[in-house]
C-alpha cells in the first residue's frame, strides 16, 4: 500500500484539478501565449509572383493526412495562410477567425492551409486549444521550412511571414498578401480577392 501522504497528496492534487477553471473553447489562455514584442514587419523577399505557377508541396497535417497542393488542382482554389508560430497573439487570433468564413470559402468554391513551421505536436496541442479549425493545419518543420522558403516567406529567425497566397485551380497564383506580422490580415481583403476568381 502507498504511503498515507502520497495517498492524501494525490487527493488533493486531483481535486484542485477538477476544481481549477476549465480554459473556454476556441480561445488560447493566455498564460500559454508568447509575447514576442514588436517584430520586423516583413524580414523575406518573395519568391513567386501573381501569374506564377504555385510551388507544389506535400506536408503533414495535425489531422494525421499529407496534404499535396497539386491535388486539389481543377477541383478547388486554394488559400495558404502562412502564420509565424503557435501560441502567439495574432496566430491564435487570426486562424479561428477564419471559421467565421467558411460559407464565404465555400461560395467560391475555395479550400483554406494553414502553414507554420512548427513541429506536429505543437501544432496539435496548440490548434487543439482553439477548438475545431475548419481547415487543414499543416506542419513545415521539417526539411525546415522548406515550403515557406520556396514562395519566399521564410523569415530570418526560421519562422514563416503572415502570409496569405491565393491558387486557383489550374495551380496559379492569383493573389498575395504579406502582412505586416504584427496585425492580423483584414478578412475582407481575402474576400475581395476570391471575388476576382474567374467563376
Amino acid at each position: 500500500m502507498k504511503h498515507p501522504s502520497l495517498l492524501i497528496g494525490a487527493v488533493i492534487a486531483a481535486m484542485a484539478g477538477a476544481c481549477a477553471p476549465q480554459p473556454t473553447p476556441g480561445v488560447v489562455p493566455r498564460t500559454l501565449i508568447h509575447s514576442s514584442g514588436k517584430l520586423k514587419p516583413v524580414d523575406s523577399r518573395l519568391a513567386v509572383r501573381v501569374g506564377d505557377r504555385a510551388p507544389d508541396f506535400t506536408l503533414p497535417a495535425v489531422s494525421g493526412k499529407s496534404i499535396t497542393l497539386s491535388d486539389y488542382r481543377s477541383r478547388k482554389n486554394v488559400i495558404l495562410t502562412f502564420v509565424p508560430a503557435a501560441f502567439t497573439a495574432v496566430c491564435s487570433a487570426q486562424w479561428p477567425g477564419y471559421n467565421l468564413a467558411s460559407d464565404v470559402f465555400a461560395r467560391h468554391d475555395a479550400v483554406m492551409l494553414g502553414i507554420t513551421t512548427d513541429n506536429i505536436p505543437s501544432l496539435h496541442a496548440w490548434t487543439g486549444l482553439m477548438g475545431e479549425l475548419e481547415f487543414e493545419a499543416l506542419s513545415d518543420f521539417w526539411p525546415h521550412g522548406k515550403v515557406a522558403e520556396s514562395y519566399g516567406v521564410l523569415r530570418s529567425d526560421g519562422t514563416a511571414e503572415r502570409a496569405l497566397i491565393l491558387i486557383d485551380k489550374q495551380g496559379v497564383i492569383r493573389w498575395i498578401d504579406v502582412h505586416d506580422i504584427n496585425v492580423r490580415p483584414p478578412l475582407e481583403e481575402l474576400a475581395a480577392a476570391l471575388e476576382k476568381l474567374p467563376r
